[in-house]
């Protein structure tokens, strides 16, 4: 490892030499971000991240001066990979840069992807609503190039964690959206019933049984076929539990569902918040009689 760092450091001064030396201008640059790549390589075998990082900064800022804009986008997600592994903030920094560069160039395919990544630092580190503000920018991109599945994907969780945070509506409008959209694609369209079923859950969210009442009426006249499945009878026995203010009943409905098809961590947290509104509505009952 002792030996990794020594040769990055003096791949770095030769850089450094070639930068405050004679020569042409562009040639200078280029020849001294190959020097400072091979620094950040050997940083990088010495799982010297943050040193590794700031090299590829310094091949960006080469590339730059010699006008080779796409090289530099690229050495600055290489710097985000280093950074990831110690510092979150300043990955999404570097590869917000690569971003701005990429949207210069004209190459919105790779700023979408690059966005998406920024956005999933955030969610690893838990910053929901960096990671949603994120997402919501590569989604936006990735439909700009007619990537749709991409778009989806972001989209969804979008909408996963603007529910998290009660945002309801936002996340209907995305489900319902997709749904939609979903519809008229054979690769896609089955898995409308599932985006149905999120948003009817994030109506029941709500506590407002008229509202997911509405929306069951608006889903089975967006996809005759929804009224038929199992999602479907799920909504409707759930808002009739809740209409009933039946707790029993209510947890009856969601276990026979989940040993038919288990339910994901998001659905159990939104049920959970559902059932606790009832339970309160119940207590709240209790004491005025």
């Amino acid at each position: 490892m002792g030996d990794h760092l020594v040769r990055a450091e003096e791949f770095e001064k030769k850089a450094e030499k070639k930068l405050n030396g004679w020569g042409i201008f562009g040639s200078k640059h280029e020849d001294a971000a190959d020097l400072l790549e091979k620094a950040a390589n050997s940083y990088k075998l010495a799982k010297s991240w943050d040193l590794a990082g700031k090299a590829y900064l310094k091949v960006a800022d080469c590339h730059l001066k010699s006008d080779s804009k796409h090289d530099a986008a690229n050495a600055y997600a290489e710097a985000a990979k280093c950074y990831k592994k110690v510092d979150t903030n300043e990955a999404a920094s570097c590869l917000e840069r690569a971003v701005n560069i990429f949207c210069e160039i004209g190459r919105l395919n790779m700023a979408a992807r690059y966005y998406k990544e920024i956005a999933e630092y955030y969610e690893a580190d838990q910053k929901i609503e960096q990671a949603i503000d994120y997402f919501e920018k590569a989604a936006e991109f990735f439909q700009n190039e007619e990537v749709t599945t991409s778009a989806n994907q972001c989209n969804l969780k979008v909408a996963q964690y603007a529910s998290q945070l009660e945002q309801y509506e936002k996340a209907i409008k995305i489900y319902e959206e997709i749904a939609r959209h979903s519809l008229g694609n054979n690769l896609l369209k089955y898995g409308v019933k599932g985006h149905l079923l999120n948003a009817g859950m994030c109506h029941l969210c709500k506590a407002d049984v008229v509202s997911i009442t509405n929306a069951l009426e608006k889903y089975q006249d967006l996809d005759p076929t929804f009224t038929g499945t199992r999602e479907c009878k799920f909504l409707s026995d759930l808002a009739s539990a809740i209409d009933e203010e039946d707790i029993a009943k209510f947890t009856d409905v969601v276990k026979e569902f989940d040993s038919m098809t288990p339910l994901d961590s998001w659905k159990t947290t939104m049920l959970l918040r559902v059932k606790e509104k009832l339970k309160a509505k119940e207590l709240e009952e209790d004491d005025l009689t």
